[in-house]
């Protein structure tokens, strides 16, 4: 099995995957269309965080499932925890060392279209509204 080694700019935040990584997706929900990651999903049996996950942000927003992680020393992403399947995490291809993502097919993910259900939601969130 391949372990393929990890970190956000500034080298703080450190992580494993346990590979391969065979395909990726970028999203269009309103927050992954701005910080333009391209990513794949990993398995949380598969992503080992070894060092600085006391340097880990946490932002959540909507229903507060996905969990998107950023160094709070130099701002990356990282990784995040997904909403539409909690066990799964969205690693952004970009911060693996010594990793060429653009040898892999590369998907669309719909997230545009999920549902927004946090009250006072900005208009720029375009997912369909649920009512009370």
């Amino acid at each position: 099995m391949t372990t393929l080694h990890g970190s956000c700019h500034c080298g703080t935040v450190k992580f494993e995957v346990e590979g391969p990584v065979e395909s990726a997706y970028t999203c269009d929900c309103s927050l992954c269309r701005k910080k333009n990651a391209l990513m794949a999903k990993v398995h949380e049996s598969k992503l080992k965080i070894t060092a600085g996950a006391d340097k880990l942000s946490l932002y959540q927003w909507n229903t507060r499932i996905a969990r998107h992680y950023f160094c709070s020393v130099c701002g990356i992403y990282p990784f995040h925890r997904k909403r539409s399947e909690p066990t799964e995490y969205g690693v952004n291809l970009h911060c693996l060392d010594d990793f060429d993502p653009s040898v892999l097919p590369s998907k669309l993910g719909k997230g545009k279209g999920m549902t927004v259900v946090a009250e006072g939601a900005r208009d720029v969130w375009p997912g369909p509204r649920e009512t009370g």
